[in-house]
This record gives structure tokens, sequence and C-alpha cells, in this order.
């Protein structure tokens, strides 16, 4: 691990306390120009994660608390008449950042949801016929309550594809949440939180994870990892190439962030059901039976033989 990787780390630790795994997970997906969706009850600390690592690593933040009259100009932006030029001037909409939090993304409609699909997959937006990059780096972290329907739209299959992996925080310890209420008494923790890194330097970080070598029999393990779930027990639809490229960019990160330059199969393994569950829409019986995805794809992971590791 490079010292501006843990420097960030150990900033983000400070506010997001006893996750340390989730954490990792978040800024492997960075690093990896992936974007993470955080699916999980109110008040754990999603909006508080994302702020930190925005904080951190001195990217430009904005977030949109999406609700059902939020519209997609809200997020692309809009034209605007300029009767002293005649022209029609941009205005820049939430979503031209370097971190873009969208806050229970499920609450809005299917349209607006959509308007993020671009941005997310091609890193730029198109607003009147004209196409514009957004800043490098960008990152898109949303958030949604997995419980309730009420006044909810689920994301499209096509939608939940954009997004490199699903993570929840889950609920603290006893201990540590005894250390968030104590570390909250009269302060806002995130003021704790240092910039130690620039856009700069994470783009370098980038360039670095995917210089990181993976073997073909690495990737071969990958192929046949989401080859099986399409037609795995429980599995109505597997995943398409999108995860294994997303799984390779995620391993070749966790090998980054371990201080190799090669990946090993336990990189794989590491991150393999964070990028696949959301993906893989379970048989009928299997959501009756309440299976979680996340337990058929550990069964999968378990039912293939790991390669040897490197030597």
């Amino acid at each position: 691990m490079t010292n501006k990787s843990e420097a960030i780390l150990s900033e983000v630790k400070k506010v997001i306390v006893g996750k340390d795994e989730v954490v990792e997970k978040v800024f492997l997906t960075i690093l990896s120009g992936g974007h993470v969706l955080l699916e999980d009850v109110p008040g754990v600390g999603k909006t508080t994660l994302a702020l930190a690592f925005s904080k951190a690593m001195s990217m430009s933040y904005k977030r949109v608390q999406f609700t059902p009259d939020t519209m997609a100009s809200d997020v692309l932006g809009f034209s605007v008449y300029n009767k002293e030029t005649g022209k029609f001037d941009y205005k820049k909409g939430a979503v031209y950042c370097n971190f873009f939090l969208g806050d229970e993304i499920n609450r809005t409609s299917a349209k607006t949801q959509a308007a993020l699909l671009e941005a997310m997959e091609e890193l730029k937006i198109t607003v009147d016929g004209k196409t514009l990059a957004l800043p490098d780096p960008f990152v898109c972290i949303a958030t949604q309550n997995p419980l309730g329907s009420a006044g909810t739209h689920a994301l499209p299959d096509s939608q939940l594809d954009r997004f490199m992996v699903r993570l929840s925080l889950g609920y603290p310890s006893v201990e540590n949440t005894v250390e968030i209420v104590k570390d909250r008494f009269g302060k806002d923790p995130l003021d704790s939180v240092s910039a130690v890194a620039t856009t700069s330097d994470i783009v370098e970080m980038k360039e670095a994870v995917s210089k990181v070598h993976i073997d073909d029999e690495l990737i071969e393990y990958v192929a046949s990892l989401c080859d099986k779930t399409r037609g795995f027990t429980d599995v109505e639809q597997g995943v398409s190439p999108r995860a294994a490229l997303a799984t390779v960019q995620m391993a070749k990160a966790k090998a980054y962030l371990s201080g190799r330059d090669y990946v090993v199969p336990q990189d794989i393994n590491y991150v393999f059901v964070d990028v696949c569950a959301h993906r893989v829409i379970l048989t009928p019986k299997a959501r009756i039976k309440k299976t979680s995805a996340q337990t058929v794809l550990t069964e999968l992971l378990n039912s293939i033989p790991t390669p040897s590791p490197r030597k």
C-alpha cells in the first residue's frame, strides 16, 4: 500500500468506525474507476462515508437528495436562452463534479435515474445535443434503503449493472456505537478529516492499477465464475461480461493496495461477491425461501477450485 493510499484510508476511518472492509472496498472501486451502490438502513453513515472520501481526496463534491419530483435537468443541467448574445448558455447540473452522491436514488423516477447512465458508463453527459466530458476522476456513490417499497422506483437491471459494487455498512457493534456517540459530543467528526491527496494523485493511482498484471489463468478463472452464474442453482439470470471486467479491475486494485504488481486468486475471491451479487436475478423459488444473492454466490465461489497462487 502506498503512503497516499494508507493516508486516505486512515482519514476516512476517523469517521467510519469498525467498518474497515467496507471502507477499503469503496476505495478499491474508486481506484478501479467504478461506482458504488450503498444499500443500507438510514443512519449508519452512508453519506458520511462519501463526504469523508471526497474530503480526503480533495474532490469537488455535490449531492442530490432524490425525490419524486427531481428532474433529469437537476442532475445533468440545462440550457437557458441569453437574450444579450442570442444564444443558449449551458448551466451545469449537480453531476458536473469529481464526487457525486445520489442520496436515496430509488426515491426518484426512472427517467431521472436514467440521466446518470451515460455519466457512469462513459464519463460524459449529453444536454441538448451537446456532449460534455466530466471531470477526471469522476465517482458516483448512490444510496438506497433496502426495506420498504412505498414511494420508491426500483433500479432496473441496466442501471444496477452500471454500479461496480453494491455494499452495505450494516449496524455497528455496541463498542463502536459508544465510540461514535462520544466522537460526536459538541463536534462534527468530518471536521477532523484532512485532505491528504489530490485529484492528480487519484488519477496516477488509477493508472498504476491499470498496469497491474493478471495471468491468463486467472482471467479464465474469472470467466468461469461468471459463466457458472448463468446456470447455477437458484439463479434465473447470471452476470454479463461487464461483471467479469469489473471483477478483474477490482482484483487489480486489491493487488495494488496490497503492494503487489500482480493479481493472486485471493484478490478475485475478495471482490467477486460484491461485484456480482446485485447483477444476478434469483429464481422465484429462491426469493420465496429468502435466499440472498450473496449466499448463492459464496456457494458458487466455493464450488470452483481456486487456481494455485503465483509463485
